[in-house]
């Protein structure tokens, strides 16, 4: 049996019973280790479980499929995702690869950013298409995003937009060099997201992403929890949500919106009253936040 497992959005304790069993029936688990992190290193994860991990990279995941999936006609074999499993395409075209060498498959489902996004107070079902943003170059400022949110906003609905990790990546010079010397883990924040957010609104000017009326929610370490209860450190890695206007948000210093890994959520023109009042309690300027929210309520 091919098991993809979701872990959940925080540490070794997120993943489910149903997962755990899998987990502790397997000859080989792999974790990946690209499209997502939890807050725990490998070592915490392998205690918990009493098994041993092979951290699997994107070249492993979409150069050595096969291997990971050897042997797993005749034995259990885990591959281990940070969220839920269907969370990257990813993981769908493991599973096809598996489907077409006749192995069994089983997926178990967890939480993730996609559903815990209701923790802003802003409805599931209406949020509309979910977007990426990458980290900008001065060569490359994709803006494809742009016309999704867009969209979005037509119908009034709300956007997610899932911030860049760049996880073991290599600078163009040593990519063309063909070195393997890899640039230090990256994780866009909210502050280099809204300046890249309104750096494309200032070249297309549509109004789409305009920083004065534009309100929007920042989430960092979704579904974490206090290390210690007794903790003093202000940025204790905790979850923390920070609501305002895009030019609210840019404003503030880097220290409001905690440890990564960052989402940002950008509110739809049909924000129900209860949305509103939900949100504002994290508003970082109540009273901007009533203003406009009645504006498009």
């Amino acid at each position: 049996m091919f098991y993809v497992i979701g872990l959940g959005l925080c540490d070794e304790k997120d993943i489910t019973v149903r997962g755990l069993e899998a987990v502790k029936s397997c000859s080989r688990i792999y974790l990946e280790a690209y499209t997502s992190i939890l807050m725990v290193n490998k070592d915490r994860l392998e205690a918990f479980y009493g098994k041993s991990l092979i951290l699997a990279d994107r070249d492993m995941v979409e150069l050595e499929s096969d291997d990971i999936l050897r042997d797993a006609a005749t034995e259990n074999v885990a591959f281990l995702v940070v969220g839920d499993p269907f969370g990257a395409t990813t993981h769908t075209d493991l599973l096809l690869r598996a489907r077409d060498l006749q192995i069994p498959t089983q997926i178990i489902h967890n939480a993730s950013i996609i559903n815990a996004v209701g923790c802003s107070g802003l409805q599931l079902y209406n949020f509309g298409q979910t977007v990426s943003l990458v980290f900008f170059t001065d060569t490359w400022k994709p803006d494809s995003f742009y016309d999704r949110i867009a969209e979005n906003a037509k119908l009034g609905l709300h956007t997610l937009v899932l911030l860049d990790i760049k996880v073991k990546e290599q600078s163009e010079e040593n990519l063309a060099r063909g070195r393997k010397i890899y640039e230090p883990p990256r994780y866009m924040s909210i502050p280099i997201a809204v300046n890249q957010l309104l750096e494309i609104e200032s070249i297309r000017k549509e109004g789409i992403l305009d920083g004065d009326s534009t309100l929007a929610i920042a989430l960092s370490r979704v579904g974490s929890i206090p290390s210690s209860e007794e903790s003093t450190d202000d940025d204790d890695g905790t979850q923390r949500i920070v609501a305002g206007t895009l030019s609210d948000l840019q404003v503030q210093p880097e220290s409001v919106f905690g440890k990564p890994l960052h989402s940002l959520i950008i509110a739809g023109k049909r924000l129900h009253d209860l949305e509103a009042i939900y949100a504002g309690a994290f508003a970082v300027n109540k009273e901007n936040w009533n203003r406009i929210a009645k504006q498009t309520s």
